[in-house]
């Protein structure tokens, strides 16, 4: 009987990253079919694994991600009905599915107990925001987590994806000022999370870099349109010398439109709208209102992604990565 000496190693997946000449993370990827591999990269890995005879280990990989190779989102729920929450839904959900792994969403309408978590192999958190007593539950729950954009409560995610929202809201600021707008007003959320506060701060900063005073509405997140826009009548009665107004919210540019016309205001001509959500709404307005692209599908695909390569050991606990995100200009911003 041949010793244990005797019997060849079986192939790894380092094996086989050196016989294609790739990343042992390129290669993994390429295997599991998830990643950004090309077509020539994906088939010259499955012929190494199959030149070399290599296998998965599914009870290594079991070790790693747990055993339900299922992922939970969360969202809270009166977000679901915002566009960009739905596309990121889609970007999770499309991800997973390359990766092999199901998705479970967890409601925000009723706190759970700690034995009540879902038992999963990790969490993807949408926008966490400080102090919601779901959130702050998932981030103890001893499982990996992913956030899209940053946490600013105590605990730390796992892993994080975020976008430059100061940048481009700067960029924002001065394409209205390039337009000619001077007195800029910002129509805020009153959330703590990390993307309504950073809005909020730069708004605040570029109006003192300039000289200018800080205008600024808050309405819930969540606000109905006419809440946003008794908002929007109440600034611009308080401060009539508002010749731009960026709207925080998914949808809030477009809602407040008829308040803007009301208020015998034109749009595109002796006031600017813009918003810091990109949306179908924004496109279809009328003029189209000039937006930034947060590019939310691609966002809940990345969130995914990172996740699953925590799981399987590709990725360290702590990686942060940046979503590029754009602005795009419209007839709403042009007088």
């Amino acid at each position: 009987m041949p010793s244990a000496e005797d019997t060849p190693a079986a192939p790894t997946i380092a094996d086989v990253a050196r016989a294609a000449s790739v990343s042992k993370t390129t290669a993994s990827d390429a295997l599991r079919g998830h990643g950004r591999v090309s077509g020539a990269t994906r088939e010259a890995v499955l012929a190494a694994a199959r030149q070399l005879g290599y296998a998965p280990n599914r009870n290594a990989r079991s070790l790693r991600t747990s055993v339900t190779e299922t992922i939970a989102l969360h969202i809270p729920e009166f977000l679901t009905s915002a566009e960009y929450y739905m596309g990121f839904v889609f970007g999770v959900a499309e991800q997973a599915a390359r990766a092999g792994l199901n998705v479970t969403l967890i409601s925000s309408g009723h706190l759970p107990q700690h034995s009540a978590i879902p038992q999963v192999d990790g969490l993807v958190l949408c926008d966490p925001v400080a102090g919601d007593p779901v959130v702050d539950q998932l981030m103890n729950a001893n499982l990996p987590v992913v956030t899209a954009e940053r946490y600013v409560g105590e605990a730390q995610p796992t892993g994080i994806i975020w976008s430059d929202h100061a940048q481009l809201t700067t960029q924002l600021l001065d394409h209205l000022r390039d337009a000619g707008a001077r007195r800029p007003a910002f129509l805020a959320s009153d959330t703590t999370s990390d993307w309504a506060t950073t809005l909020l701060d730069t708004h605040a900063e570029w109006c003192a870099a300039h000289d200018l005073p800080v205008l600024v509405g808050k309405a819930p997140f969540s606000a109905s349109p006419d809440v946003l826009q008794r908002t929007v009548r109440d600034m611009l009665a308080r401060s009539p010398e508002i010749d731009a107004l960026i709207c925080g919210a998914d949808g809030a540019a477009a809602a407040v439109l008829p308040e803007i016309r009301a208020a015998g205001r034109t749009v595109g001509q002796d006031i600017l709208l813009a918003s810091c959500v990109d949306s179908s709404a924004m496109r279809m307005a009328e003029p189209p209102i000039t937006s930034i692209d947060l590019r939310p599908r691609v966002m809940g695909a990345e969130c995914a992604r990172l996740l699953c390569e925590i799981l399987t050991g590709d990725a360290e606990p702590g990686t942060t990565r940046t979503l590029s995100i754009e602005m795009k200009i419209r007839d709403s911003t042009r007088w």
